[in-house]
């Protein structure tokens, strides 16, 4: 009997330990996966150096225009893409006269946030109308968020992601390059689709 309790005792030793060793290892597989990121180049380095009408709170960045209007874009950016890695594509629309929201994930993700537009729309109560949209995960997540709030929302923009979730695709822009081939096979739709070659 005693020797049932002492085995019994060390299989759950072992156990507890194969357990921690595990998840050990499965932590530091996942701070490996996220770390290794694209960072952004020095030329959105330097609009967010140099920006006079970019306004960094948290995790969100503001792009104000010169002369504010009531339309603002929120963005989600890529899978371990480094949010400031948009910003010059962000820039060309706030010259157009566009607010522009960018949101910084955690661990570069988008998942681990889908509903961050929902910190957004208090911060800047000028804005009527509102857009949404990401680059390939952030896409998705923001396509997914526009489905879910589309009475918040007004349109969907998506680069190199296509329309996920119960929204409808002739409120949505989907953009995506020749060499992105893959992404024809899940887009089911035809509408408002400009593919670059």
């Amino acid at each position: 009997m005693e020797r049932v309790k002492l085995r019994n005792k060390k299989l759950i030793k072992i156990l507890l330990v194969s357990l921690l060793v595990i998840l050990l290892v499965l932590i530091v597989s996942f701070y490996m996966y996220v770390s290794d990121y694209y960072r952004a180049d020095s030329a959105a380095v330097m609009a967010i150096q140099t920006g006079k009408d970019i306004q960094v709170l948290d995790n969100l960045t503001i792009l104000s225009p010169e002369e504010a209007t009531d339309i603002a874009f929120i963005f989600y950016p890529g899978a371990k893409v480094e949010a400031t890695a948009y910003l010059p594509i962000l820039e060309k629309l706030r010259q157009n006269g566009i607010t522009c929201v960018l949101v910084e994930m955690p661990f570069n993700m988008a998942i681990f946030n889908p509903n961050a537009a929902d910190d957004v729309f208090e911060l800047l109560p000028n804005i009527k109308n509102w857009y949404i949209g990401g680059h390939s995960m952030g896409g998705a997540m923001a396509s997914n968020y526009a489905s879910k709030n589309s009475d918040k929302v007004k349109g969907l923009i998506l680069l190199g992601a296509y329309v996920y979730g119960d929204y409808p695709p002739e409120k949505a822009l989907t953009v995506y390059g020749t060499f992105n081939s893959n992404l024809e096979r899940n887009i089911d739709y035809t509408e408002n689709i400009v593919v670059i070659d």
